[in-house]
Order: structure tokens, then C-alpha cells, then sequence
């Protein structure tokens, strides 16, 4: 007798159902997808013991018949595909055929289903994969699917599961999952015989969010909405201050089924670049539009996973539509009255302990003022020269105009050149919001022609945004704030009255945003001042470091670093960055060739200079504790008109908080 042998249908689906069936909330997103793809318009879930005992779905869908019934519960039985070539043209939910069959596999699983044209509803009993025979049944027209006692024929299955509680969660969250990705479809949940949802088809897309993850975070969602060719995107990103420590908040809906992917994940992070804080995420509920034959879903069982035929378009797509937004819409931290004594998120204390995000500044970077690991050694420039070298910055180009309505400041004061004891010169106009279109990325130069559907900045209204309208005009910049008094406080924040209310600002990162945003457009432009030395700088480096500074030769000319090989590992330095010119070359070269190695990770081409600028940019700034004159406050809030992101550091730490004249006399009882 040979030792390969066929295995029985019943040791394959428990297989199978390793695949499919990990934890309760695993039957829970296969049962509500089912119901969903019966054209179901009212979905009821219920569980007991996190979906360890019991878990029922009733829907008022189609239903099915005698015929039909067993075969739904035999593997590989779908009515879904009839030949290979379906699979390129999948607009279901379900479609391979194991789902149904896994289960019944490992639970007590009972089925009562009807058709509108029967007289009776039918039902079907499966114990752990042994069918029994189909019985007529009382019941509404419709399918009732109820699981027990999951895995209780694979008790080492059993014991893996976690709490009750965590199961719960577990099923809370695929539950939330597909009730985001079905519009119009009424449904309710309940657990341990409590109503936990009850969600009307009514509700819209930003009420469902609300509902299951709070109004605070409805309440500041942007809406987004992209064409390109066949190719679409829609739904709502949030205000950066709501970003979470990890990506599980982000929704990508494709298909109407809940996804995740990589290449969405960093085109969303890549999006929001400079905005978020080191290891943080921003939140998203994305829809995608996609041509069936341009997608794979058939690459793992669970159906989380799928495959884009033009995944860079995808990628292009979703970076230029949320940036295009952003250039739209005031992201400057508002603080309401009942928020006024919450604390933002500290920054991470050891950047070293934070895993590298792409698509945002890699940690390495995020050496604050007080100097962290991997920062860059020697002196920082003295003040004169900082505010020399922006002040010698030529006009504006047409790429960094104010917005229309606000007035070019008037040049730069010397930092350090005024007195201290003096009245305080208000600058004419200033206001952190007006800003310039800065380019995008190479990969998405092809979509800047193309107008981007755009809505006001907080959403559009909710019968545009349910029905999924486009808004064809360019988003309008943000209402600029005047600003007509200014004064420091513990010599590291300046407050300022404004037509609103009054802001706070942090010195050090609104300084930091300004040079990092000069540096860029004086890459742009053809590059950083440099200043050669009288003798060059000889370098001893490790081989490996020797040939990252070669290979990045020409990035470390644009930053105003330029070397000669002198033979491995020998390296001259010949000249260094006006900017850094007092930090010792040596540590300069070995600091960027630290930070190239860390950047090569990230994909983006320019992820490897902005990390450098960013670093740069930290040092050189105005620290934490330096005193400012009035005339160096006007300079730098007259610098910040120019720049669209002034409202956080390179880092993602906000540069500003707002506080409503509103707000402050409800704070006080004026109101």
C-alpha cells in the first residue's frame, strides 16, 4: 500500500478551517459578508460569550431553497463563479466555497432559511461536518445562520481562544468593519442579550464613524474624493491631532470589503508627512474603486489581502488627493473649552525606541533641543547667523506666493538687533495658514493636471458625502487669522492675539518648519550655500561608510557638503553648509551617512533628503529657553506666511495651539 493517500472531506475543511477560522470574529465577518451578498437590507448579530458559545446572524435577504441549502454547506459549493475566467470579475463578497463548510466543520452550526415565493422557511442541523436532513421550519423570509460551541470537536483549537472579553473586542471590530463597508443596509448587535449597535441604514458614512469611534473624531474628518481614469477614491481622513500609536485605525474599503495593504498604508503615511509625530498614524476610512480585472482577491482565504494590477497608480492617487485636501483645510490644533487642561501626546523620550514608520522622519531625526543620540555634534550657528542666512533668502518664487488676501511680510529683522524693554510692533498680517502649493512627488506630477474633486474642509454635506458626489472646485485656502500683539513667555513660546481668540506658539518647532521649508526650496532652486574651507578635511571611514558617501555624492552637493575620494576609505571633505558651518565636518559627514543608511528602507525618493533637512533644520532653530526681541518675534511670524505646513515641525509636533475667543469666555463664566 502506497503512503500518499486522499484525505477524507472532513479532515480537508478542518484544515480549511485553519485558514478561514482563527477566532469567533472570524465567523462573524464570513456570516455578515454572506448576508450582505444576499442583498440583505436589515443585518442582526448576536453573540454570547464573546462568540464562544453562540453566535447568530438573521438577515432578510434572498434566502434559499431545498436545493440549495446543503450545498451551501458543502465546500467548494458557490454560486458565485462558474469558470476560472470569473475570478477576474469578482463583485461579491464571498466566492470560494469554504467558508460555510469550515465552520460547520468545527461547531454545532443550525441554518433556517426561506425564499419570498415559499410558503415555509426549511433548516438544516450540521454537527461537526455530519449534515442532517433538511426539516421545514417556521420563519420570515430571509436565512438565520446560528454557530455553537465553536470548536468544540478541536479542543486545542478551543483553549487558544482568549477571554471573553477580548473575543468580544475581536468581534466588535470585524462587526465595524463591514458595517463601515455597507451603506444602506440597517444593523444591530447585541452581546450577552444587550443591545450594543443599532444602526439605522440611514446613518451616513460620518455618523457610522462617529457611532463606533466617537464624535470628537466625526467632528474634525476631511472629506476626499479623487478620480483618475477608472481608478477612485473617497471617504474621510482625520485632523492629524487624532493619530493613533499604530495603523489599525486605518479603514481601506475595496470592493466592499475591508482590506489591508502596504502600498495604501505608506501612501497614507507618505500623505501626511510632517504632520504626525514620530510612530505615529493618521486614521482614514478610504474607499477604493478599482476595475474588477485590475485587482486580485484570490490570495488568502480571509480575503484581507488582495493584489493591484497598477499599484503605483493606487499609490499616486490616494498621495495627491489627501494632499490636495490638506493644502484646503486649517490643520492647526484647536483647543475647546472643556479641552483646555487635556495634554497633548509627550514626544517619544528615546527616539531610538520607536520603530521607524515610512513615510514619515525617520527617529533618528528627532533629536530635539536637548541633543538625543544620533544628533549632530558640535555648536549650533549662533542666532545672528540663522537669521542672516533667511533673511539673504531672495524673494519668494511664484511656487511660494502668499495665498491671494494676504500681505507679503517685509524683510527678516536680524535676530538679536533689537531691545528688549521696548513696545511690541505688531506684524501687519500674519497668519500660519496662508501657504504655498509645494510640489509634489515625481509620482504624482502626472495627476497635478488633472483637477482633484475637493469639498470644504471639514467634510462636505452628508448627502454629497452618502451619495458620493464630486465637488469639482480647487479647495480654498484657509480663512487666515490676523495677528496684532505678540509676546514670549518662559522664553519659549509666544503668545499671540488674533481676530479669533489668541494662539500659542512653540518658537522652537514654527522655527524649525520655517528652515526646514527654506532649505527645500533652496534645494529646488539649485541648492544649499556652502562655504569652502581653506583646507580640506581628511576622513578615515569604515569601507562601508566610504561607499554610502560615494553613492550619495550628489545629495550631499545639494546640501552644500561636497567630498573627494581620496582612495577607500579616505574621504576630503571641501566644503560645508553656511548654515553648519561651525559643526565639525567629520561629524557632519558620519551623522548623514548614519541617517542615509536608515533612509534607504523607505521608498521614497525624497525621504532621504527631507530626513536630512529635517535634522538640519532642528539644529539650527531657536531653542527651548532662547530669549527673542520683539523684532525677532515679527520676523519669524512674518516668515511663517509663506509655508503651508507652518502649523507643525518637520518632526509632525504641532507648532501652534488656538484658543477661540469663545472658548476663553466660557473658560471664564462670560458667557
Amino acid at each position: 500500500m502506497g503512503r500518499i493517500q486522499k484525505l477524507p472531506a472532513a479532515v480537508v475543511n478542518q484544515i480549511a478551517a485553519g485558514e478561514v477560522v482563527e477566532r469567533p470574529a472570524s465567523v462573524v465577518k464570513e456570516l455578515l459578508e454572506n448576508a450582505v451578498d444576499s442583498g440583505a437590507r436589515r443585518i442582526d448579530l448576536a453573540v454570547e460569550r464573546g462568540g464562544k458559545d453562540v453566535i447568530r446572524v438573521a438577515d432578510d435577504g434572498r434566502g434559499m431553497d431545498a436545493e440549495d441549502l446543503p450545498l451551501a454547506f458543502s465546500a467548494h459549493a458557490t454560486s458565485k463563479l462558474q469558470t476560472a475566467e470569473d475570478l477576474e470579475r469578482i463583485v461579491t463578497l464571498g466566492f470560494r466555497g469554504e467558508a460555510l463548510a469550515a465552520i460547520a466543520e468545527i461547531s454545532r452550526t443550525r441554518c433556517v432559511t426561506r425564499t419570498v415565493d415559499a410558503e415555509t422557511a426549511i433548516a438544516l442541523e450540521i454537527e461537526g461536518g455530519m449534515h442532517g436532513e433538511i426539516k421545514a421550519a417556521a420563519g420570515p423570509p430571509g436565512t438565520v445562520v446560528e454557530v455553537r460551541d465553536l470548536f468544540f470537536n478541536t479542543p486545542v483549537r478551543r483553549r487558544f481562544l482568549k477571554s471573553d472579553t477580548t473575543e468580544a473586542g475581536h468581534v466588535s471590530e470585524a462587526f465595524q468593519r463591514v458595517v463601515l463597508a455597507s451603506p444602506n443596509v440597517h444593523f444591530t448587535y447585541r452581546s450577552g442579550g444587550k443591545l450594543v449597535y443599532d444602526i439605522p441604514a440611514q446613518a451616513s458614512m460620518r455618523e457610522r464613524i462617529g457611532i463606533f469611534f466617537g464624535q470628537d473624531l466625526a467632528e474634525d474628518l476631511i472629506w476626499v474624493d479623487s478620480k483618475v481614469d477608472e481608478y477612485r477614491v473617497y471617504g474621510f481622513v482625520a485632523q492629524p491631532k487624532h493619530s493613533r500609536g499604530s495603523s489599525r485605525s486605518q479603514h481601506f474599503f475595496v470592493g466592499g470589503r475591508y482590506v489591508r495593504d502596504r502600498t495604501l498604508t505608506h501612501a497614507l503615511t507618505e500623505a501626511y508627512r510632517g504632520l504626525l509625530m514620530v510612530g505615529r498614524q493618521p486614521v482614514a476610512f478610504l474607499t477604493f474603486e478599482i476595475p474588477p480585472d485590475d485587482l486580485d482577491v484570490n490570495v488568502h482565504p480571509a480575503k484581507t489581502e488582495v493584489r493591484f494590477r497598477d499599484s503605483q497608480k493606487l499609490y499616486a492617487l490616494l498621495l495627491s488627493a489627501v494632499r490636495h485636501r490638506f493644502l484646503g483645510t486649517d490643520l492647526h490644533e484647536k483647543i475647546s473649552a472643556h479641552g483646555l487642561g487635556e495634554a497633548l501626546p509627550a514626544e517619544p523620550s528615546n527616539a531610538g525606541d520607536v520603530p521607524n514608520v515610512p513615510g514619515t522622519v525617520s527617529p533618528v531625526t528627532a533629536a530635539s533641543e536637548a541633543g538625543e543620540p544620533f544628533a549632530l555634534s558640535g555648536t549650533v550657528p549662533d542666532r545672528q547667523s540663522v537669521a542672516n542666512w533667511f533673511q539673504d533668502r531672495p524673494a519668494p518664487s511664484p511656487h511660494s506666493a502668499p495665498f491671494r488676501g494676504v500681505p507679503a511680510p517685509g524683510p527678516a529683522l536680524p535676530f538679536g538687533s533689537g531691545a528688549r524693554n521696548g513696545s511690541i510692533p505688531a506684524p501687519a498680517s500674519w497668519s500660519m495658514a496662508a501657504t504655498s502649493a509645494q510640489p509634489f512627488q515625481a509620482d504624482v506630477d502626472e495627476f497635478a493636471a488633472s483637477p482633484i474633486p475637493a469639498a470644504p474642509s471639514s467634510g462636505v454635506p452628508e448627502s454629497a458625502a452618502t451619495a458620493g458626489e464630486t465637488v469639482s472646485q480647487d479647495p480654498a485656502p484657509p480663512s487666515p487669522r490676523t495677528f496684532r500683539k505678540a509676546v514670549q513667555i518662559h522664553d519659549s513660546y509666544l503668545v499671540v492675539e488674533t481676530d479669533e481668540g489668541l494662539s500659542l506658539v512653540d518658537q522652537h518647532a514654527l522655527h524649525e518648519r520655517i528652515l526646514f521649508e527654506e532649505l527645500k526650496l533652496k534645494i529646488r532652486d539649485g541648492g544649499v550655500e556652502s562655504q569652502r574651507l581653506l583646507m580640506p578635511e581628511v576622513l578615515e571611514l569604515e569601507p562601508a561608510d566610504h561607499e554610502l558617501a560615494l553613492e550619495h555624492e550628489a545629495t550631499l552637493a545639494k546640501l552644500g557638503l561636497e567630498v573627494q575620494d581620496y582612495g577607500a576609505p579616505t574621504l576630503a571633505v571641501l566644503s560645508l553648509p553656511t548654515l553648519a558651518r561651525h559643526v565639525g565636518a567629520g561629524d557632519l559627514v558620519r551623522d548623514l551617512i548614519d541617517r542615509f543608511r536608515h533612509a534607504q528602507a523607505d521608498p521614497e525618493p525624497d525621504a532621504m533628503l527631507n530626513l536630512t533637512l529635517a535634522t538640519i533644520a532642528c539644529k539650527a532653530a531657536v531653542k527651548a529657553g532662547d530669549p527673542l526681541t520683539p523684532e525677532e518675534i515679527d520676523a519669524l511670524l512674518a516668515k511663517a506666511t509663506h509655508f503651508a505646513h507652518s502649523h507643525h515641525c518637520p518632526h509632525g509636533r504641532p507648532s501652534s495651539l488656538n484658543f477661540s475667543k469663545s472658548d476663553l469666555e466660557k473658560r471664564f463664566g462670560r458667557t
